[in-house]
């Protein structure tokens, strides 16, 4: 393995900064290694891996056209480059994931959680051996048996077999010669090596029935105690049989609750993911032997604009480089590209042969369908437990504030996202939040009227109707206020909202309510636009942002920069929640319309064809297409059908 530094020079201007890195470019070697971005702050943006370090790196210095959004975003941020080389693209994999998990650099997928597991620990290769709880896995000839998802399992479990089988639980030096045993010998908990009570062989079977036990192979573990009380019985040793009689009882009444419907055995991590923005959960379960020994999940950050399957991939590198041990099945909600590299990297972790698989059907496919759905619902609980937390809420409302210049904590947000379909179905949101809470029965809904969509979308003045249609009641009213001197008496105002089965709000919500912040999702060309139309209607006072969606800045009219609320701050967390509401709410509304439209016919969708003379039209042509192919004089012979009607309805088909 080798290491290439960059060169420290540092260039007079952009252009020689970027010439250096280009020149850097074309040195690379073309070799297995990870390489490392830092921007123009020395800090850490991005760490890859990649079997050809030239081509891999070089594809960030080609056209911004042809790059994601995110790729185009941290292309324009390289200002250093650093890489190493290594002998082997596994041992890449196995650097990234290292060096990673170190510096969380922000274009990468992080794992936020770095746990280390429980696991139960057998050195067979001791001579009187033990079962203890560790933190590692090590190649060191023992059995290891988890993970286990908390403390409290594993000691639990630790439990469970020191009732069912009885090794010893101290860690004294076995000679064999001591006079007496200890009290875990009359409680039937040890077979009592220390006094030489049982011979190696007698202890190691209890220590083989204890693995199998742990493995999930219950079934052989009973067989083998049923034959050993059948041998005791037969040599009238009945105490001996007595013993084991109770010993097969205990193991049975443990087994019939640790069953799962599928009674193979097996060791399978099953993984689950959720992902919502920038963020992401992946849920996890545990499946050992005949039974779930666990779940958990881990939060990830910076998956934003990257497939499922990446994530996963990013994930699973991450996760088991520590000291957890591979099973030998993987379960993966989605396909992943380098599914070679990653199993041939977790076989070697392991000693044995690992599998990562992305079932299709069956059991195994139910199993990720199960973790993905916990993973989605542990992500909304999450933000409902944020939501929850007053502290949290009042100190982003209060970085809100000092961020924008605010004259006081923003009490009433309101934000506002439009969603459409190549011009089609255009319609809007407006989402409400009170004191950093959503205020669900204050959230509306907005079809766009007056915009020419024909030659494709125009979210700008989308925008501006519907800051029109919100603003115009309070607009008239200030303005009827300066005017005259008293207040206007509440009216109701015509077209506002699709969202007809409404009540008439009071002043103090609905149209009457006047926000402390109004967020647009876009940037400066958003923002514009909604700030004229609230300049016309005199209520430009009223504070305005726009949250750009690619690098979460905060837009505002007066300021030539935008606003970067720190990625960690509650401030951040909280506008990103709110536009995600407001983007939701958009889009279902959006997916309502479409799917009615796409339910109607074109029968449906022609003035003067009703239901009786679609039916009648449908039981003579049978389709369209035969409509479509028949002469106007044979459709209006229909019953209920007029020439003048069939002749409308040739030129609609």
């Amino acid at each position: 393995m080798t290491t290439d530094a960059p060169d420290q020079s540092t260039p007079t201007s952009p252009e020689q900064a970027r010439a250096q890195l280009q020149a850097q470019v074309s040195a690379l070697p073309a070799k297995p290694g990870v390489y490392t971005f830092r921007d123009a702050t020395d800090r850490v943006i991005y760490i890859g891996k990649a079997a050809n370090l030239k081509s891999r790196v070089r594809s960030y210095f080609g056209s911004p056209r042809s790059m994601e959004g995110k790729t185009r975003v941290l292309a324009s941020k390289i200002a250093q480059l650093e890489y190493v080389t290594t002998h082997t693209e596994q041992d890449a994999l196995h650097l990234e994931a290292t060096l990673v998990k170190r510096h969380q650099p922000f274009f990468n997928v992080r794992l936020k959680d770095d746990k280390h597991y429980p696991y139960l620990k057998i050195d067979v290769d001791a001579p009187w051996p033990r079962v203890t709880i560790t933190r590692r896995v090590a190649r060191d000839g023992a059995r290891y048996f988890g993970p286990y998802a908390s403390a409290k399992s594993v000691r639990t479990t630790l439990d469970l077999v020191k009732k069912l089988f009885p090794w010893r639980s101290c860690d004294k030096e076995i000679t064999g010669s001591d006079p007496r045993p200890c009290l875990e010998y009359y409680i039937r908990r040890c077979i009592a090596p220390c006094t030489s009570f049982c011979t190696p062989d007698e202890y190691q079977e209890v220590i083989d029935q204890t693995m199998l036990f742990l493995d999930g192979k219950s079934e052989t573990v009973l067989t083998q105690l049923k034959t050993s009380m059948t041998d005791a019985a037969e040599d009238l040793n009945f105490e001996r049989a007595a013993q084991l009689r109770d010993q097969i009882t205990a193991v049975e009444r443990v087994t019939e609750t640790q069953l799962t419907a599928d009674t193979s055995a097996a060791e399978i991590d099953v993984y689950g993911l959720a992902v919502d923005g920038d963020e992401a959960v992946v849920q996890v379960l545990f499946i050992r032997g005949q039974k779930m020994a666990g779940s958990d999940h881990f939060n990830l950050a910076g998956v934003k604009d990257e497939s499922a399957g990446f994530v996963i991939s990013s994930f699973l590198r991450q996760h088991y480089e520590g000291g957890l041990q591979p099973p030998k099945l993987v379960l993966i909600p989605d396909e992943i590209e380098d599914l070679d590299l990653l199993q041939s990297w977790l076989t070697e972790k392991r000693g044995t042969k690992v599998e990562v698989r992305h079932p299709q059907r069956g059991d195994k496919r139910r199993l990720v369908a199960m973790a993905t759905e916990n993973a989605s619902e542990t992500l909304a609980m999450s933000r409902v437990r944020w939501m929850a937390d007053r502290g949290r809420t009042d100190a982003a409302l209060t970085e809100l504030e000092e961020a924008l210049s605010l004259p006081t904590p923003p009490s009433r947000i309101e934000c506002y996202d439009i969603s459409n379909t190549q011009g089609s179905n255009v319609v809007a949101s407006m989402v409400v939040f009170l004191d950093g809470r959503p205020a669900t029965n204050e959230y509306r809904r907005f079809k766009i009227k007056t915009v020419d969509t024909s030659e494709g979308p125009n979210d700008f003045a989308s925008m501006a109707e519907v800051i029109q249609r919100r603003f115009k009641r309070l607009g008239e009213q200030r303005r009827a206020e300066r005017a005259e001197g008293f207040d206007v008496p509440d009216e109701p105002d015509s077209g506002a909202t699709v969202d007809e089965e409404r009540e008439t709000q009071t002043e103090s919500e609905g149209w009457g309510a006047i926000p402390d912040l109004v967020i647009v999702d876009g940037g400066r060309g958003q923002v514009s636009a909604a700030h004229d139309v609230m300049r016309n209607l005199a209520v430009d006072d009223i504070p305005l942002a726009g949250l750009a969606k690619r690098e979460e800045l905060l837009y505002q009219v007066d300021s030539a920069d935008p606003v970067r609320l720190d990625r960690r701050s509650q401030g951040l967390y909280l506008v990103q929640r709110i536009r995600d509401e407001a983007h939701r709410f958009a889009i279902s509304y959006h997916r309502r319309l479409r799917a009615k439209q796409t339910s109607q016919s074109t029968l449906d969708r022609i003035k003067g064809i009703g239901p009786r003379r679609k039916k009648a039209l449908l039981r003579k042509f049978g389709s369209l297409q035969a409509l479509r192919e028949a002469d106007v004089t044979d459709i209006a012979s229909t019953p209920g059908m007029t020439q003048r009607l069939a002749e409308q309805l040739k030129l609609e088909l």
